[in-house]
């Protein structure tokens, strides 16, 4: 008896979108920390199209009802995102935007375990954003990120 293939996913993420509790806050936040939205302010989702791959903002509980989960969640999320740096002092001046624009510092910059200098910032609705530099995996020329350093 023969199987079917299963059809597998390429190994990319297209978009990542966060639940947000007050649109017009979170839009205001992620550009005040310098990204252009691809969406219009009246939109109900923004978008902000990254290197590869789009970050989206829509509202907490119509992401919940899409994904037919409930609203309900606080605290710790089991998730982060990640902003690497190019300069080990870099980490700190991001750190301090991201309060400045309204996050929350979470951990300040600091040398980690693994030879490198993070901290993390929560955004308004409490998304924790690591923000590293990598001494062992340098950014290419576009910013991109790879585990085991940029082929180029």
């Amino acid at each position: 008896m023969k199987t079917k293939p299963v059809k597998k996913m390429e190994q990319r993420v297209s978009i990542v979108t966060l639940g947000v509790s007050d649109m017009p806050r979170a839009r205001a936040f992620y550009m005040a920390m310098g990204w252009k939205p691809s969406t219009p302010p009246d939109s109900p989702v923004c978008a902000f199209d990254l290197n590869g791959m789009t970050l989206g903002l829509y509202g907490w509980t119509a992401l919940a009802k899409d994904a037919n989960v409930p609203p309900e969640g606080n605290g710790f999320r089991g998730a982060a995102l990640a902003y690497n740096v190019r300069e080990k002092s870099e980490v700190a001046e991001i750190l301090q935007a991201a309060v400045d624009a309204g996050g929350t510092l979470v951990k300040a910059a600091e040398d980690v375990f693994w030879g490198g200098h993070s901290g993390y910032f929560a955004d308004p609705d409490g998304h924790l954003w690591e923000v590293a530099w990598n001494p062992h995996a340098p950014l290419g020329a576009n910013g991109e990120f790879q585990w085991n350093g940029v082929k180029t």
